[in-house]
């Protein structure tokens, strides 16, 4: 009965999208604030309904209801329970329902947080949110039904596939689709000011939270889900470039240019066309995205369908909201009044050139993915784009774009002096010297990684240096200067902590070209050497799991005949799905870490074996969650929310309540 509770819960929040897609949007055309009002109720009992839905899955997974094909393909009785609930969204149809989840969600957050919102835009911006929701609800119901049954439940179910069974998975989804699905509340908000014509300031500081929150989500998604594949997978990398990772970078690099945008419109009132046009791209990104991962044209431990119905279906919902956001955009940019003039030399200026590097990347990643597909398509003919590809064209732009952040955050907004800027960034500048010595008398250093490194350094140091100088002021004593440096404003320390965070990534990321790797066939009480330490395996033993048996090692890790840490990589074998998955043995020693991942084992003993060593790499997930926290520093600045916010929309005529 609850599983047939949580159908007919969907069909309700369909019926309701619908509602709410029409009803407002009529009240906003008529003027009736009767009808517009209507949103916000329909938006939150439609999140309510979906919730319930998404509760009785969960229901069916916990307590192995093998009378649903979900759970049958996707669930294992002897499955630990965390695995059960992450399994939810660990399959096409549960994954599916987390995402219209967190898109209605959306559409409750804001019908929740909207009173000072003029109320025709809210109204169209929850119409557009409801025919999000009514699209990817039609699509649940007609090809990706979550509580399908069969008419004999087996005994027993084929379990979660095992790369999935892992606690990474319980974080990563639902922070990646808060990211995807983020954007789509500024999608909405950027399709409604198009509609009602109206595009200002006031509507630059509506959208940012929303942008920064989509974002901060993202970071940490994108991050988590880097760190799953780094110690999951067992290749010893974070990042390979796979058409899926890719599908979440875009709409990151769009958001990240969105951000800076919104923040020149906010306090320029300029790019107004050029940041509703970010705020279409990123969410029609992260339905490139949605398509890519569900139509099954790409092969990849990410992507969850492979039936064409469902492709040509997510195709049909794409061309509908991108190609129907873009016309609209056709037909009212051109009437947008152009204002907010800035010289060249100026924040703005800065922010431009950063909005044209991250673009230029994004796009980079676009083609660099897609081509391949389209080329397949068009000629049957199979190539690879990866790395060296990415690495030769993204690289020559992420190293500006790392040099101009700090001169952008020293210059003054509307006319800047750029040589005093450059004189405030001394230290900066050093410190990136000093390091590129520093780095680059290691012994085979190679040369990018150097400059890299430099690059990274500087980025840090540039970052902090201007709160520090904020702070300070000419003359000013270290108390005042202490008392000025706690009274700044949040946002100061988000845009620091944020950029701070973009160069401690870079700077592991840098790391990696000093990176040792000792592929061997390994045997008890013998050493390996992999970079500073030795690695000596002192035991192999085998252990059943709750569904899993699995071959561990243990082993020792040495440095100087001292043992420092011990680490037991292992080799799980799962029944019910006949597949073999490698859990890594890693730990971290100083801010890098020494990882051993297994392979096969021999009749005589030994077992082949995969060493690294990694200087700094811990600094690429620490960067991302500086950056996480600077978003979050922002996304509480009171001005941001509540102040300045409210005193701008106060002065646009709002339909009485």
């Amino acid at each position: 009965m609850i599983v047939e509770t949580g159908h007919f819960a969907l069909v309700l929040a369909f019926a309701l999208a619908l509602a709410q897609a029409i009803i407002p949007f009529a009240g906003a055309r008529l003027g009736d604030a009767s009808l517009m009002r209507v949103a916000r109720p329909v938006a939150m009992t439609q999140f309510l309904l979906i919730a319930l839905a998404y509760g009785a899955l969960t229901y069916a997974h916990v307590v192995s209801d093998f009378s649903l094909v979900n759970v049958i393909e996707n669930s294992h009785s002897l499955k630990p329970l965390v695995y059960k609930i992450s399994g939810v969204w660990g399959n096409h149809e549960g994954s599916m329902l987390l995402w219209v989840l967190v898109l209605s969600f959306c559409g409750a957050l804001i019908a929740a947080f909207s009173a000072s919102i003029p109320i025709k835009l809210r109204a169209d911006t929850l119409a557009v949110q409801g025919l999000l929701g009514a699209a990817f609800l039609l699509f649940i119901l007609l090809t990706s039904n979550p509580f399908a049954r069969v008419a004999q439940a087996p005994w027993e179910g084929r379990d979660l596939n095992p790369i999935l069974q892992d606690p990474g998975l319980a974080i990563h989804p639902p922070l990646l689709y808060l990211g995807y699905v983020g954007f789509s509340i500024v999608f909405s908000f950027a399709a409604a000011a198009l509609i009602g014509g109206r595009i200002d300031a006031a509507w630059a500081r509506i959208v940012r939270p929303w942008t920064l929150a989509a974002w901060l989500s993202l970071t940490l998604g994108i991050a988590m889900g880097s760190y799953w594949a780094y110690y999951t997978l067992g290749w010893g990398g974070f990042w390979f470039w796979d058409p899926v990772e890719n599908a979440s970078l875009m709409p990151w690099l769009a958001g990240t240019a969105l951000l800076h945008s919104a923040a020149v419109m906010e306090k320029r009132e300029a790019l107004k066309i050029w940041t509703i046009f970010l705020s279409i791209l990123a969410f029609s990104l992260s339905l490139l995205g949605t398509f890519l991962v569900r139509s099954g044209v790409l092969t990849s431990v990410h992507a969850f369908a492979s039936d064409p119905e469902r492709g040509v279906f997510i195709l049909a919902i794409l061309v509908f909201f991108i190609g129907g956001a873009l016309a609209l955009f056709a037909l009212r940019a051109g009437a947008l009044p152009i204002s907010g003039i800035f010289a060249p030399i100026s924040r703005e200026g800065a922010l431009v050139v950063n909005n044209l590097l991250l673009t230029v990347s994004c796009a980079t990643v676009v083609v660099g993915t897609l081509y391949p597909l389209a080329l397949e398509a068009i000629t049957g003919e199979k190539i690879s784009v990866g790395a060296p590809f990415f690495n030769t064209v993204l690289i020559p732009i992420a190293l500006p774009l790392a040099l101009l952040m700090p001169i952008g955050q020293m210059l003054a907004w509307k006319r800047g002096d750029l040589l005093a800027a450059l004189q405030r960034l001394r230290a900066a500048f050093l410190a990136g010297l000093l390091a590129l010595g520093v780095f680059g008398a290691f012994e085979g250093a190679p040369y990018l990684s150097v400059v890299a490194a430099g690059v990274a350094v500087y980025l840090i140091v540039g970052s902090i240096s201007e709160l520090l100088q904020r702070a300070g002021g000419r003359g000013a004593s270290a108390r005042a200067a202490v008392a000025r440096f706690f009274q700044l404003p949040l946002s100061a320390f988000g845009t620091a902590f944020a950029h701070a965070g973009m160069g401690l990534t870079l700077l592991g990321l840098a790391a990696t070209g000093w990176g040792v790797e000792n592929i061997t066939t390994m045997s008890v009480g013998n050493s390996y050497e992999v970079g500073p330490y030795h690695i000596v395996l002192t035991e192999m033993s085998a252990r059943n799991g709750p569904n899993y048996s699995e071959t561990y090692a243990v082993m020792d890790v040495r440095r100087d005949g001292e043992v420092v840490a011990r680490i037991e990589p292992a080799k799980r074998f799962y029944q019910a799905r006949k597949m073999a998955r490698t859990e890594a043995g890693i730990v971290t020693l100083g801010l890098g870490q020494v990882y051993a991942a297994l392979g096969e084992a021999h009749g005589d003993g030994t077992i082949d074996a995969r060493l690294y060593y990694k200087p700094l790499v811990t600094l690429i997930w620490i960067g991302a969650l500086a950056m996480a926290l600077g978003g979050a520093f922002s996304l509480a600045d009171r001005r941001l929310r509540i102040g300045v916010a409210r005193r701008a929309t106060a002065a646009i005529p709002q339909a009485a309540e």
